[in-house]
């Protein structure tokens, strides 16, 4: 089984809740992003609430390229998201990708939630992180 779909089971298993193999605690949401060919992808993302919404960052774990499920994405204006809850809640939540100082300050929060993002700029070879705001 791939790190992803262990993430996956793990958080739908444990009600959101994922310590092993990494501690992420109820930080992750699953976000059911389209593939062109009408398919989905589900992928477990770390996120930060702000304005009463979620956001999740585009890092790869700080590559200088783009992840792929960004794309699905940005040509998506709605998707469902899976949330921590006992039982784990789907929620339709609408997609905007944010740019310019909305996007600056909510990296901020990434960071100040884990400093393993400020390690991912390093590497990231001058890539900006995309972020997406994940609201109903």
């Amino acid at each position: 089984m791939d790190f992803n779909q262990q993430i996956v089971e793990t958080f739908r298993a444990n009600g959101g809740e994922v310590n092993e193999p990494i501690r992420f605690g109820k930080s992750l949401v699953l976000v059911h992003v389209p593939r062109k060919n009408g398919g989905e992808r589900v992928v477990p993302l770390a996120s930060v609430q702000h304005d009463g919404a979620r956001h999740v960052a585009g890092t790869a774990g700080g590559s200088p390229r783009h992840p792929g499920w960004i794309f699905g994405l940005r040509r998506a204006e709605q998707v469902d998201i899976e949330v921590p809850g006992d039982p784990v809640e789907t929620h339709r939540v609408g997609v905007t990708e944010l740019d310019g100082p909305a996007r600056d300050a909510v990296w901020e929060r990434f960071k100040a939630f884990s400093p393993g993002f400020a390690e991912y700029e390093k590497r990231a070879e001058g890539r900006v992180f995309p972020i997406f705001r994940l609201a109903p």
